[in-house]
């Protein structure tokens, strides 16, 4: 029997996309976080690998594993940036930012060559809205008039922790948005960037290279339509 989860599966095989040096960023959340185990184990084996990591948490993970960070100012010329999703679509979009990073994972999306996400099949859905909501990060300041303008797409809440509003490494807040199904996010994505006070969505638009899915019998590869 595999001892290993589906989760453990992509992680796994995303490690062997590993160059023997180069620039990784390392992502965020429950399945990312085996990916950085087994970055740190690889560094140890003797790949000369320098990372930038997503979140404080996996700077912290990072950081326990003797992984050499990149000072997070950036600019930085990532070669191959690996990170979980909360949702992905037939056409390899992604909502992101369950765990309320998606601006920093963004960024370090953006200055990487090569993106690489790593799934269980639970995540897969024909179109993005079927199985996530959409975090939107916005500034403190007038975060309640923000949101007013976002429950257009849908209903909208803020996101809490113990009785307060949950901040962002960056110190804002996230307004979480049940769109329903996403007949195009490019375009949802562009409309809520209109509104001031956005800092950021979690809609992922053409930022995927490689899917990873984790399944309880192996993996499998779906590679972006040119």
């Amino acid at each position: 029997m595999n001892p290993f989860s589906p989760k453990q599966r992509a992680a796994i095989e995303a490690l062997t996309l590993l160059p023997d040096e180069g620039i990784i960023g390392l992502g965020t959340g429950s399945t990312a976080a085996f990916f950085v185990d087994g970055v740190g184990e690889a560094i140890r084996a003797g790949k000369r690998l320098r990372c930038i990591a997503t979140s404080e948490q996996s700077r912290r993970q990072a950081l326990t594993l003797n992984i050499p960070l990149l000072e997070s100012a950036g600019p930085w010329d990532i070669d191959l940036c690996v990170d979980g999703a909360d949702e992905v679509s037939d056409d390899l979009d992604l909502i992101k930012g369950g765990g309320g990073c998606h601006l920093r994972e963004k960024i370090v999306n953006r200055s990487s060559r090569y993106n690489v996400t790593i799934v269980d099949e639970a995540k897969l859905s024909s179109n993005l809205g079927q199985i996530a909501v959409v975090p939107v990060e916005v500034i403190v300041f007038g975060h309640a008039a923000t949101a007013r303008l976002l429950r257009q797409f849908g209903d909208t809440s803020l996101r809490m922790e113990s009785g307060e509003p949950w901040r962002t490494d960056s110190g804002n807040f996230i307004y979480d948005i049940a769109s329903g199904k996403i007949s195009d996010p490019a375009q949802l994505d562009l409309e809520i960037h209109q509104i001031p006070g956005v800092v950021e969505t979690g809609l992922f638009v053409n930022r995927t290279n490689l899917l990873i899915i984790g399944t309880d019998f192996g993996t499998r590869r779906v590679e972006k339509r040119p």
